[in-house]
């Protein structure tokens, strides 16, 4: 089963920070986020890849190309199209797959999910995930629960923590407590989706994957949410990175299900 990375959009939340680097390049713990997300799925035995580019690709191409000293096998294969494929074996017993899809510089999500359709082969199912977001998802029982519901879509949902800390007061209005960034009861959408192959009859080049795609497919009762109560962050900003890197280094970085 092949797993679609979303990696191609601008960070224009990160400021300068993402104007010269692709945000799945940002690191964390000295290698990039995408790297994290890649030991995340082939830890579960999802070693395939699809790498949906866009804004500064070509960084992102150039970053396991130079970096193939990592490796024991390097091959290349190159595509009419322009794109290629990559393949690795990693001197620790890793083995990833990449192909590096160009799929336009402002293209949608939805639109880049589209246009890696021709890569998936005879896959019923595939993975789809964003190129900025760490959880320790159980993956193996994400894919189980996908198959049981038969449904054409599945996404994670999560629970996100407050970008705020919160006030505690009591009648009379006087502060009696602070609480920190608490985790919200909302339930948000946290990516790691699993989709059949007939979620391309809802795409097109154009749109965005969150919107018209998705709210039709709930429409269809066709879209099943997956709860997961454990980690999950999402790197929107230059402050998410630096906590990401305190977490790492502190020694929580609690998605790091492969140690």
């Amino acid at each position: 089963m092949k797993t679609v990375i979303l990696c191609g959009g601008r960070g224009t939340r990160l400021g300068e920070h993402g104007a010269s680097i692709p945000k799945a390049l940002i690191e964390i713990g000295g290698r990039p986020v995408l790297w994290h997300l890649l030991k995340i799925y082939s830890h579960h035995g999802l070693k395939d890849f699809i790498f949906c580019l866009g804004y500064l690709g070509d960084a992102i191409k150039r970053y396991f190309l130079e970096h193939h000293w990592l490796y024991s096998d390097f091959t290349l294969e190159m595509g009419r199209t322009g794109e290629y494929r990559l393949d690795k074996h990693d001197v620790r017993g890793e083995e990833w797959s990449i192909t590096f899809a160009e799929t336009g510089l402002d293209t949608n999500t939805g639109g880049r999910v589209k246009r890696i359709e021709k890569y998936l082969g005879d896959d019923e199912s595939f993975c789809v995930t964003y190129g900025d977001g760490l959880a320790d998802v159980d993956l193996t029982a994400l894919l189980e629960f996908h198959r049981r519901h038969g449904r054409l879509a599945t996404l994670t949902a999560v629970h996100p923590r407050s970008n705020f800390g919160l006030l505690k007061m009591d009648a009379d209005g006087a502060v009696t407590d602070f609480e920190e960034k608490p985790v919200m009861h909302e339930l948000i959408n946290g990516g790691f989706f699993v989709f059949n192959r007939r979620i391309f009859d809802y795409l097109d080049d154009s749109c965005v994957l969150e919107r018209e795609p998705l709210q039709r497919l709930a429409a269809e009762r066709q879209l099943i949410a997956y709860p997961h109560s454990g980690f999950w962050k999402c790197m929107d900003t230059y402050k998410d990175n630096m906590e990401f890197n305190q977490l790492w280094e502190s020694g929580r970085a609690d998605w790091m299900v492969w140690r």
